[in-house]
């Protein structure tokens, strides 16, 4: 089943057994949250949370700032740059040592000069080269943290299409924080079980995310089969 905030809030109350008005548990209910969200964005490379923003190079310049209208980019998996007559040309990624070496001046341009190569200089910013001879339109993709789930904002990925994930999660948390964290050492079942359930839970989601991105078995979408050898296609 599928959560909105309230009905997340009520679930993992009743699974540590404490009242869901709790003014303790709901004080610390965003550091639940924060920890599961954080911990299953890492872990699992989701579609859903690859977007697509565009931006401009500064003319002259090698760098270049990440855009992040729809989210600040965790990780970035490519960059087009959009040239004259609107066609995307990639970009190369490439180590910034390269790029110092090879296009290491922001140098004037006389003649068209599209950049071919970007590295990362720090988690925003990018270097390219060759410098833009031009404020051209450039897009980039990658992995972004969606908006966490709160009292204003009631849904997200993760409760409408991996409800049972997250709670899981959240509940290895819950366990500590009803516990105490130094507790769980000492008992260590009850974590434990929770992690090895979350661990089950992640291993099968995983498995119909690499499906989604035709990553499967043979760089399919089938479910991949043990029985099948050598593995099959289709």
């Amino acid at each position: 089943m599928s959560y909105d905030y309230n009905g997340f809030v009520q679930s993992l109350a009743g699974m540590l057994v404490i009242p869901a008005t709790n003014t303790d548990f709901l004080t610390n209910l965003p550091n639940v949250i924060d920890d599961a969200e954080q911990r299953i964005y890492r872990e699992l490379d989701l579609l859903a949370t690859i977007v697509r923003q565009t931006g401009a190079f500064t003319m002259n310049s090698r760098n270049f700032i990440l855009p992040s209208g729809a989210g600040r980019f965790v990780v970035t998996e490519s960059m087009s740059v959009i040239d004259l007559s609107g066609a995307r040309r990639a970009l190369i990624p490439a180590s910034r040592e390269y790029i110092d070496f090879v296009y290491g001046s922001d140098t004037p341009n006389t003649t068209p000069s599209y950049p071919e190569y970007y590295g990362m200089l720090t988690d925003q910013t990018v270097l390219v080269g060759p410098p833009p001879d031009s404020a051209y339109t450039v897009e980039v993709t990658g992995t972004i943290r969606p908006t966490p789930l709160s009292p204003t904002n009631t849904t997200t990925y993760l409760t409408n299409y991996l409800p049972d994930l997250f709670l899981a999660e959240a509940m290895i948390f819950g366990y500590g924080y009803m516990k105490d964290f130094g507790a769980i050492a000492d008992d260590p079942q009850g974590s434990a079980s929770w992690t090895k359930h979350y661990q089950d839970l992640w291993q099968s989601a995983n498995t119909e995310e690499q499906r989604k991105r035709y990553a499967s078995m043979v760089w399919n979408s089938k479910q991949p089969s043990p029985i099948a050898t050598p593995p099959r296609a289709q």
